[in-house]
């Protein structure tokens, strides 16, 4: 199962989801809805802006179990 762990990297940041959605330039509702883990299909994209205004990897975002 892959399972989106944005929520406990921004907030271990001090980030809220209103200045991740600036500095990427993605809707709110969007980041919300990754940072819920409400994605069912996720956007290369969005994945990129959100690493890249992070400075992250993506390893660092998405969590695999089995």
């Amino acid at each position: 199962m892959i399972k989106l762990i944005i929520n406990k990297y921004i907030d271990g940041k001090k980030i809220t989801r209103y200045e991740l959605s600036k500095r990427t330039g993605i809707a709110f509702q969007i980041i919300d809805n990754y940072y819920k883990n409400k994605v069912v299909r996720y956007d290369s994209y969005v994945l990129d802006k959100i690493c890249t205004a992070l400075d992250c990897d993506i390893s660092d975002l998405i969590e695999y179990t089995k």
